[in-house]
């Protein structure tokens, strides 16, 4: 089930789909990012489609474009406001400490939690990266897999710390490259990063660093090798490429919320998606995974979902059953 420690504020009635507005503004990723920025928009497009509400989006291509993006959706009075990354935090709090009746939702980021108006779209990453790197420990012929990083953050290095304690659980004696690109926007150092690594001998590269991450794809499939996917099935990308993918269904999460915005309500607080309720799991599209570790990777998600296997979602847990493995959160 979704974790939740938001309180929910019923209004007194549904509204009118045409009488609702939705909106996403995207981090610096962009809304082709094919990852959490488009899953945002495919979500609000689904909803657009099955309930009839109006939708709509605004890219940010610098930080500076948050603040202009969040008043121009506040002057044309949208009933939601839903911000995609922890990069628009800040930008985000000082709106809607001036706009208390302006309701927002952030994803990834739980640090507006105080405020009434917000709601913070929060995802278990660190078991859906576990998964993907238990495939890649089990996958690699070389013994060497990467992974790339948009940027060092303590929900950002979540993927990390899953990512590597998969491939060790698979794999004890594997071998992890590691590398911060400093941006989810830099496709060419994402590619650099990635053909460093394979140079290094890596045979499996998974990336978590939104549109940086397509130069990472890229690079895979030049050198012939796998790639693994984030937040969003990105086997559309290169579907000879992509070994698979860590899914956060931020799709899922922006169309529940619009939903519930259309049925006259609101979730204050953080809400949690988890591998249990679907909000986090492997892509769907296994066709590139061997059916003996797709049968293996089953088992240890049920293990997950039992708490047999615990998850490191911080330096501490990891370090402590893993060393010091993980290298990009010092």
């Amino acid at each position: 089930m979704i974790l939740s420690t938001g309180v929910v504020a019923m209004a007194d009635e549904a509204k009118d789909p045409a009488d609702v507005k939705v909106g996403v503004i995207t981090d610096v990723g962009g809304v082709n990012d094919g990852s959490f920025n488009q899953s945002a928009w495919e979500g609000l497009t689904r909803a657009n489609e099955e309930l009839g509400i109006t939708t709509n989006y605004l890219e940010s291509h610098t930080d500076s474009d948050y603040i202009p993006n969040l008043e121009t959706f506040i002057d044309e009075e949208y009933d939601l406001i839903i911000c995609i990354g922890y990069q628009l935090a800040d930008a985000m709090r000082e709106e809607a400490e001036a706009n208390p009746d302006q309701k927002f939702a952030i994803v990834d980021d739980a640090t507006c939690a105080d405020l009434d108006n917000v709601t913070c779209l929060m995802f278990e990453q660190a078991q859906a990266s576990y998964l993907v790197g238990y495939v890649a420990g089990l996958t690699t012929k070389s013994n060497t897999i990467g992974f790339v990083l948009g940027m060092s953050t303590g929900v950002m290095n979540q993927f990390g710390y899953g990512y590597c304690a998969g491939a060790l659980d698979a794999n004890p004696d594997i071998k992890i490259l590691q590398n911060n690109a400093n941006s989810f926007g830099d496709t060419a150092a994402g590619k650099t990063a990635a053909n460093n690594m394979i140079a290094d001998g890596a045979d499996v590269i998974f990336h978590a660093a939104g549109a940086t991450g397509l130069g990472v794809i890229d690079a895979c499939k030049e050198a012939g090798i796998w790639a693994i996917g984030v937040d969003s099935d990105q086997s559309v990308v290169a579907p000879d490429t992509i070994l698979t993918s860590a899914m956060k269904r931020v799709d899922n999460a922006c169309y529940d919320e619009a939903k519930e915005i259309l049925e006259g309500g609101f979730t204050q607080g953080i809400q949690t998606f988890t591998l249990a309720d679907g909000g986090v799991d492997i892509a769907p599209t296994t066709d590139n995974i061997d059916p003996e570790v797709l049968k293996k990777v089953d088992e240890v998600k049920e293990k997950i979902i039992s708490g047999e296997i615990e998850v490191p979602t911080d330096k501490e847990s990891f370090d402590a059953k893993y060393g010091d493995v993980y290298q990009l959160d010092d």
